[in-house]
């Protein structure tokens, strides 16, 4: 991969402790600071201290800032994984770690880019209140919805810049900031070749046991799981035998085990829990085919493109997925995949019968998606553009 040639420093709002770590977090040689763990154990004293020093430092800022919360309550509403205060509390923290930098180092920092539209771009404009300095954003997608418009047309006009991942994402922006549309960028996510390569599909017939259908997301109503096994019922009724596993945890994990209880179809569904993404490479290219049936929720979430279809068309897997948010400009129907209307149970079902039968549109569909991801979704074109937007 060519070298970027851009000094980061991470901040984080939260260490997730997560149970699976990917491998990529080993490779990650930038400093990385949780905000949460610094600030949660420290005392009244500290949090006073920070304070004015970065008072003492930016007072006009500070000053700013601060009025700023207070008087703006809607931004409490929406989407939000902390209070207003609680950020500015962050942001505060964060001068205050930027400062000591600086000290030591000699090094100042030049531009701040957040990830997500709600919390992390709420403490970058803060920062940037305080201090004048630039800042970007990236929007994906529940984090761009679901933020109170007005709030969120404010840290458009502040940002330098904002990205997002999806053409129906940017057609929002433009939609509701029509004046700052210079500064929208489309970067779609992008997924690393040199792992994900395209491999031979046997014929289903020549492989041992059931073909395996494969998803992978995290277990929330916006992936659509519920439909995919109310379509791999249908498939299952019709006497088309299969095995499907699907990777990933979340609040739904429950649920959906006592659905495939109750319908009895625990000998054709797995819920196989997370896995390292390493360890799904191979999984993909040992799968017949790939779904994902993501939905709209009641509340305006939805995905922006899923990286897991990335992922399955990388290595040349057929895809069958929904017609939700920015997938139609990933996947084209009965070009590079099959694509249906959300809740479509039973096209997908059809879909699903279809491709299980025919190995030949499971080549052609295959192919065509890993030339689509090839040309448009290559993960270091992706950050090449985003330095250009970064310095």
């Amino acid at each position: 991969m060519e070298k970027i040639g851009v000094s980061i420093q991470i901040f984080a709002l939260t260490n997730p402790h997560e149970k699976v770590v990917q491998r990529q977090v080993d490779q990650v040689l930038a400093p990385v600071h949780y905000l949460d763990e610094d600030i949660q154990p420290r005392s009244l004293w500290n949090t006073l201290k920070e304070s004015v020093e970065v008072a003492r430092l930016h007072f006009k800022g500070y000053l700013r800032s601060l009025f700023y919360i207070a008087a703006n309550k809607e931004i409490d509403q929406g989407y939000i994984a902390s209070n207003r205060w609680e950020c500015f509390l962050q942001a505060i923290h964060l001068m205050y770690l930027l400062i000591q930098n600086e000290r030591r180092t000699g090094k100042k920092l030049d531009h701040l880019h957040a990830h997500f539209a709600h919390d992390p771009t709420l403490i970058a404009y803060l920062v940037h209140s305080i201090t004048g300095m630039p800042f970007s954003f990236t929007a994906h997608a529940r984090d761009l919805y679901q933020v109170p418009e007005k709030v969120l047309i404010d840290r458009i006009h502040r940002a330098s810049a904002v990205i997002t991942c999806c053409r129906a994402n940017l057609e929002y922006l433009n939609q509701i900031a029509p004046s700052q549309q210079s500064k929208f960028s489309l970067v779609y996510h992008g997924v690393n070749l040199k792992e994900f390569r395209s491999v031979s599909k046997p014929d289903v017939s020549s492989i041992p046991g059931y073909p395996l259908i494969l998803s992978v997301g995290r277990l929330v109503e916006k992936k659509g799981f519920h439909d995919l096994l109310q379509a791999l019922l249908l498939v299952k009724k019709r006497g088309e035998p299969f095995q499907c596993a699907i990777y990933g945890d979340g609040p739904l994990c429950q649920p959906l085990k006592e659905w495939i209880e109750e319908y009895g179809m625990t000998g054709e569904i797995l819920l196989k829990g997370d896995c390292t993404q390493q360890e799904l490479i191979s999984i993909y290219q040992n799968a017949t085919l790939f779904i994902l049936a993501p939905v709209q929720t009641e509340d305006g979430d939805r995905d922006g493109i899923p990286n897991v279809l990335l992922e399955a068309m990388a290595v040349g897997l057929p895809v069958i997925t929904t017609e939700v948010a920015g997938i139609p400009e990933l996947v084209e129907n009965n070009r590079n995949g099959l694509l249906y209307q959300s809740h479509d149970v039973e096209g997908i079902s059809s879909g699903i019968i279809e491709l299980l039968r025919n190995a030949e549109k499971r080549r052609q569909l295959g192919e065509a998606g890993a030339k689509k991801v090839k040309e448009q979704f290559d993960m270091t074109q992706a950050a090449l553009r985003l330095k250009t937007l970064f310095i």
